[in-house]
């Protein structure tokens, strides 16, 4: 079982992007943090968009009380839909499926395919392991130094809309050196 800090933030963040206007597209799940965020997003009165593949739908843990459910072929499929909804990406804490979609659009941005922001919130020092491994890249040059500039990682849910309200979207540096 999570601990409770990580159901709190996911309702408080729930609860945050209605007052700050957003809406949430998320992977389609009623169940863990995802399922907690979509409540509070509903319960605050804002609009929900899951989007789950057929595999996982078939399990019974779709959040059918989605005011949009979108039902894929696969997860390529469901990534790519919600890369094309979302205006920017938060990633809460989460297992192998929250890593790879965050890492897959952070890698989209250093390859200069979007500018939309992409946030770690780092509840309870979750992703100082990720951030001491980006750190490792650039010291070790497989990234370059103004790629940090990419992505934010937030230490509360009010930071993240702090960071939301201020952003400037921009191209990162071209990936290669010596390329635009």
């Amino acid at each position: 079982m999570l601990e409770d800090s990580y159901y709190a933030a996911a309702h408080d963040m729930g609860a945050l992007m209605v007052k700050h206007g957003y809406d949430l597209v998320f992977g389609g799940s009623n169940v863990g943090l995802m399922g907690t965020i979509a409540r509070a997003v509903q319960s605050h009165g804002g609009k929900v968009t899951g989007v789950i593949p057929e595999f996982m739908h078939k399990r019974g843990i779709a959040y059918e009380a989605s005011n949009e459910l979108i039902v894929t072929a696969d997860l390529r499929e469901r990534k790519k839909i919600m890369e094309n909804r979302a205006d920017a990406f938060i990633a809460m804490p989460g297992g192998f499926g929250t890593l790879e979609e965050i890492l897959e659009v952070l890698a989209l941005k250093q390859l200069q395919s979007h500018t939309k922001p992409v946030i770690f919130l780092n509840v309870n020092g979750f992703y100082d392991p990720i951030a001491a491994f980006f750190e490792l890249l650039y010291q070790r040059r497989f990234a370059k130094e103004d790629h940090r500039n990419m992505y934010f990682v937030a230490e509360s849910c009010e930071s993240v809309f702090e960071f939301l309200g201020n952003y400037t979207p921009g191209l990162a540096t071209s990936k290669w050196t010596g390329v635009n």
